[in-house]
């Protein structure tokens, strides 16, 4: 089922700005808080939007569909690209750590920086109670960086939202297209607009 995203409805507060905040940085001021170790891999925070937040805590449930996306996708992603999970992609305004991505490459073409969207080829999020997160801020700003496919694995609901055809990378970026893929569909995995395979929702949920 294709939706229009004017259809989408309102979670109430703007998505563009996240709702439990902690600061404004730039990603330059936030990569330097790294390297002088104010900020640590034990921080349950990551840069959205340049604003840095909390991290929202994994239940069992997000931690098995991640394991699940990340082995589903590794079945499919076709020679030069990779698949990781939970590490940083630099944009321009924020430093997500994803749950699920494939990335162009191998891993050690990225020992001097993180991949950035001209390198990322599909990211999925898994939601639970980080639905309204993962729809709003995270959607915008994959949107805003180009990223040409965003997939949500909803758990609330049991279906896969995907979400692509970039609009741009004005402020007022975000995604043309939404399909939503129930229990009883496969998704496409494309590639550079190549579908290489397809996974099947049942085989991504916990």
């Amino acid at each position: 089922m294709s939706i229009s995203l004017s259809q989408t409805p309102s979670e109430g507060r703007s998505p563009g700005k996240p709702d439990d905040f902690i600061w404004r940085l730039s990603v330059g001021q936030y990569h330097e808080m790294i390297r002088t170790g104010i900020l640590t891999a034990d921080d349950p925070v990551e840069l959205l939007a340049g604003w840095l937040v909390y991290k929202m805590p994994k239940n069992p449930p997000h931690r098995i569909a991640t394991r699940l996306a990340q082995q589903a996708l590794e079945a499919v992603a076709p020679a030069g690209w990779y698949v990781d999970a939970q590490e940083p992609i630099t944009l321009n305004d924020s430093e997500p750590e994803p749950d699920v991505m494939i990335v162009r490459g191998e891993t050690r073409d990225y020992r001097d920086r993180h991949p950035g969207p001209e390198d990322v080829a599909l990211i999925v999020e898994v939601a639970d109670s980080t639905l309204e997160r993962d729809r709003g801020v995270k959607r915008l700003a994959y949107a805003r960086a180009g990223i040409p496919v965003y997939w949500i694995i909803n758990l609330l609901e049991r279906i896969v939202e995907v979400y692509c055809e970039p609009s741009g990378m004005a402020e007022d970026a975000d995604y043309t297209l939404r399909r939503d893929y129930g229990l009883a569909d496969s998704v496409p995995v494309m590639i550079d607009g190549i579908e290489t395979g397809r996974v099947a929702v049942l085989d991504l949920l916990p």
